[in-house]
């Protein structure tokens, strides 16, 4: 199965767009016209929208909108004047993007493709990298952050929003999980190791994409190593009444790192 794990997540989430899950949802014809009159905003995380003092000029930019399909950020920021690039594991994701892209008469490019192989660009081809929360879905980071270090310019940035790993010591449906939080799992965490064969064929049957959580250590010190200076950080949770850790602890994380120029 971890073979398989890149297809298994890719049929997930089409699946999740067919569910209309609140990732897989696009933008608005109203958020696209208010982007081109420069008044948008998209997340990394489940609500704070990243600060615009984390963009840079956003008229001609190279921008890779990676692991981010789903047709929010991405026609967003062809809005507002970038030349984006969206890249996604799930074609019914990228299909969201192509829609709101016809509808609304925006150039950007849709690209399928496993988010730690980014062989697809040449190094040094964006600008800025936008990755929400995704690499929740793939069972190694270093390679995607190596990956982003390659096809960004010098001084180019990295915009990541990812799980603080606290959230996998708790069962999967925290949402419906009392007061009384109970730790069940260590960290780093696996799908593929956590879960009875019996969960895991539900699994896929409900369409439901395999996740890991990595360790801070794999998500901050692991963009430090490919390359990167961290230059911003903060914190966002559900909210409340959605989901119960988030009464207690903000359980993701956004961070903005620059290409180191030396």
């Amino acid at each position: 199965m971890t073979d398989n794990i890149l297809e298994l997540n890719r049929r997930a989430w089409d699946a999740q767009v067919e569910n209309r899950n609140r990732w897989t949802v696009p933008a608005t014809r109203e958020e696209i016209e208010a982007a081109r009159r420069d008044e948008w905003s998209i997340v990394l995380t489940p609500t704070t929208p990243v600060p615009h003092s984390w963009f840079p000029d956003m008229k001609g930019a190279e921008v890779l909108c990676l692991a981010s399909g789903g047709g929010q950020q991405s026609p967003i920021l062809a809005a507002a004047g970038a030349r984006v690039t969206v890249f996604d594991n799930s074609p019914k994701q990228l299909e969201q993007d192509r829609i709101v892209a016809d509808r609304d008469e925006l150039e950007l490019e849709t690209v399928e493709g496993d988010m730690a192989d980014l062989h697809a660009f040449e190094d040094g081809t964006f600008d800025l990298i936008v990755h929400p929360v995704s690499n929740s879905f793939v069972p190694e980071i270093h390679p995607v952050w190596s990956e982003c270090a390659r096809v960004l310019r010098q001084g180019g940035e990295l915009l990541a929003g990812f799980t603080n790993p606290v959230r996998y010591l708790f069962p999967h449906d925290l949402e419906h999980s009392s007061d009384l939080l109970c730790v069940a799992h260590s960290i780093p965490y696996s799908d593929l190791e956590s879960l009875t064969e019996e969960e895991k064929e539900k699994f896929i049957r409900d369409g439901e994409p395999f996740e890991f959580g990595h360790t801070l250590a794999d998500q901050i010190a692991g963009q430090l190593q490919a390359g990167f200076v961290l230059i911003g950080l903060y914190e966002d949770a559900y909210p409340p009444e959605e989901d119960a850790l988030s009464r207690f602890i903000p359980s993701f994380i956004a961070t903005r790192a620059r290409k180191d120029r030396s």
